[in-house]
């Protein structure tokens, strides 16, 4: 099989920016391999920040001119990053941002206009990741996993702390995945109470204490007691986390610490239900594996039975956007991309929708 040379590009709950990865992805006797070659994270203004945040209240006209500029935009900083490094591009895998997710109504929608990425750099686009799947009966979500088992399976459990916090893991042969609950999308929401876009290396939690009502109220979300396959969105959380929030009464620090040890509660508590073996190992990617704090009180929770395992920086902030640039290569090549024991779809799937530039 051929060597293929793919831009993946994902933009999480979490609101940091946009990821592009430029990756060699081919297959050698049965085992896949990757080699990310250049990266770049492109922070968003104020103002494209705030337009996403809010996208999900947009009337159906502003959301689809929202769908196209962004997909311009997309293509835009897509064509930068290719200028900058000289690359030599085959496709671009991408996962747009997701402004609706609604799994049990069986919607979900990520805007940035494939076309419109697609006309702008010139490069053949795959995206629409998740549309199939829910057509199928699935959540739509999570969709890593599939990166999970063919790039790092070597680790028990892969754990993503992006805006939410979601796991990975084999049983009996079946990769089973799902939305833990919480993780960076609640922290930054304090944080951005007092102009910090995020708290550096969980300085500020660490010297905050436990705020008990606020924990017992985060520990007692329903959604924490739904069988999986399950999935969370933007929506969930301004429904049920915001306002345990902003009816706490408490520093910034202490809502943070409070937010912390819930956030390694839960972690914790799903590991040790699927507890494989005593010398499990736990891959932790995306921006909350950057808080030495999250992770401390992480390992803590877990003891000796688990060990935490944080890898170098590339892999942490840009394992997503590798992923979608190997579902991108899986469904040219028409392989299973999406795994129906990750979402709960009738079937396994190749996914994906192949726009040609014009």
């Amino acid at each position: 099989m051929k060597t293929y040379k793919i831009i993946g590009l994902m933009s999480g709950t979490s609101l940091d920016g946009l990821d592009l990865a430029y990756c060699h992805i081919w297959e050698n006797k049965g085992t896949w391999h990757f080699d990310i070659k250049e990266t770049k994270s492109v922070k968003y203004s104020l103002e494209m920040l705030n337009t996403l945040k809010n996208a999900i209240s947009l009337s159906a006209e502003k959301l689809i001119e929202l769908h196209n500029t962004y997909g311009t935009w997309l293509g835009e900083q897509t064509s930068i990053f290719i200028n900058e490094n000289n690359l030599e591009v085959d496709y671009i895998a991408s996962h747009g941002h997701t402004t609706h997710h609604r799994p049990e109504m069986g919607l979900t929608f990520q805007v940035g206009s494939a076309q419109h990425l697609a006309n702008s750099t010139g490069i053949k686009v795959i995206a629409d990741f998740r549309t199939n799947d829910l057509a199928l009966g699935g959540q739509g979500a999570p969709l890593v996993p599939i990166g999970d088992r063919m790039f790092f399976n070597e680790f028990e459990f892969c754990l993503n702390l992006g805006g939410i916090s979601n796991i990975s893991f084999e049983v009996k042969d079946k990769r089973i995945a799902y939305d833990i609950g919480l993780a960076n999308m609640i922290l930054n929401y304090i944080t951005r109470k007092v102009d910090l876009e995020y708290d550096e290396d969980g300085k500020l939690a660490r010297s905050g204490s436990i705020n008990i009502e606020m924990l017992g109220q985060l520990n007692s979300l329903k959604y924490y007691l739904l069988p999986h396959p399950k999935s969370i969105g933007y929506e969930w959380f301004l429904e049920e986390v915001v306002p345990i929030v902003e009816g706490t009464e408490d520093t910034i620090e202490n809502l943070l610490h409070t937010s912390i040890h819930h956030i390694c509660d839960k972690v914790a508590q799903q590991i040790q239900l699927n507890y494989i073996h005593k010398n499990q190992r736990l891959l932790i990617t995306g921006g909350g594996a950057l808080n030495s704090f999250l992770i401390e009180t992480l390992q803590q929770k877990l003891g000796t039975t688990t060990k935490v395992v944080v890898p170098d920086k590339i892999i942490i902030e840009f394992k997503e956007a590798l992923v979608f640039a190997l579902m991108g290569v899986l469904r040219v090549e028409q392989l299973t991309n999406v795994l129906s024991s990750v979402t709960g779809a009738k079937k396994d799937s190749s996914s994906g929708v192949l726009f040609i530039p014009n």
